[in-house]
């Protein structure tokens, strides 16, 4: 959400929050958004019509940026659209994105200065490696994300949500770590790099590898969902992103241990109503199961067994050998 009239539709559309798009002090990472490029890829991995036809099983393939505005503009922007979210009851969510962690926190006293009432701090963007020195970051070690999460929460009062990377075979390790640090929420968790070989030309999609996203990462979400869960206990805010197209899918993050989930490429690709779309849908889901959307939260994770807990089913597997020649 860059453009002041987005996040107004966004707002009046009926989402709960709305996470602008981040800043932060780096040049290379505003310049980074005048060569973004979007696509978005169908099954056979071609392109296909972006818009509200736009397949919910599309690929998002992105090279993206941070918003263009001054950081005093920005902000500026940010309150006319705070002032509308608390008309609409809709939490308006300020973003930064680590480059410096010393200018990262002053910006932030500033943000909280301003009076918002939370702020995301994104330290697990997918294109640390591939874009400018310093521009944005991918942490991946829980101590690192421990030390900047620290550095955050005791520079400011308001509360603050780290955003991880997915990039990561511990990313409950990566939510224990900000989680102890201080932080009210993890989000989790961010897209993938990926690379995509153009047929017709031989070379890659869009020039360079990509960030990633769609409807078949629910599942890779869903499993850090539902194992930070375990690891973490039923008590700590896990906010799911990547993979929700829908508001079933929200009810599928919801299951898995999310208390509040994000749409982003199925909005970027079919338009605000793709969220009072959701809502309705994921009202319907929880009138037709008679559970209000807070007794969805966890249930699938706390049913979750490990592999050796599963009945035996002798010679089974047999079933699923292909026919042979």
């Amino acid at each position: 959400m860059i453009d002041e009239a987005g996040i107004r539709s966004a707002i009046l559309a009926g989402a709960g929050a709305v996470v602008v798009k981040s800043t932060n002090e780096s040049e290379a990472a505003k310049d980074q958004l005048k060569r973004a490029e979007y696509v978005a890829l169908g099954a056979d991995w071609e392109p296909v019509t972006w818009g509200a036809q736009t397949p919910r099983e599309a690929t998002l393939v992105s090279r993206s940026g941070l918003t263009p505005l001054p950081f005093e503009a920005w902000l500026e922007q940010n309150l006319r659209m705070d002032r509308l979210a608390r008309e609409h009851d809709c939490l308006l969510v300020p973003s930064l994105i680590l480059s410096d962690l010393e200018t990262a926190t002053e910006m932030a006293r500033k943000i909280a200065q301003a009076g918002f009432r939370a702020l995301e701090f994104n330290i697990g963007t997918p294109y640390a490696s591939q874009a400018a020195k310093g521009a944005v970051s991918t942490e991946l070690l829980p101590e690192r994300v421990g030390a900047i999460a620290a550095a955050m929460t005791a520079a400011i009062s308001i509360p603050v949500w780290i955003k991880v990377t997915g990039q990561s075979e511990r990313v409950p390790d990566l939510a224990a770590a900000a989680f102890d640090a201080g932080a009210e929420s993890v989000v989790m968790a961010g897209r993938l790099l990926g690379l995509v070989p153009d047929l017709e030309t031989q070379a890659p999609l869009l020039g360079t590898s990509c960030g990633i996203g769609g409807y078949w990462n629910l599942p890779l979400t869903c499993h850090w969902l539902a194992t930070s869960r375990a690891r973490l206990g039923p008590d700590r805010s896990l906010i799911g992103i990547n993979g929700a197209q829908n508001g079933r899918d929200v009810a599928r993050m919801l299951l898995a241990g999310a208390s509040a989930v994000g749409l982003a490429s199925a909005v970027m690709m079919r338009g605000y109503g793709a969220i009072s779309q959701s809502v309705a849908e994921l009202d319907a889901y929880c009138q037709a199961k008679d559970m209000s959307a807070a007794a969805l939260v966890g249930v699938a994770a706390d049913r979750r067994k490990a592999f050796a807990q599963m009945p035996l089913l002798d010679d089974h597997w047999r079933q699923f050998i292909p026919p042979t020649l």
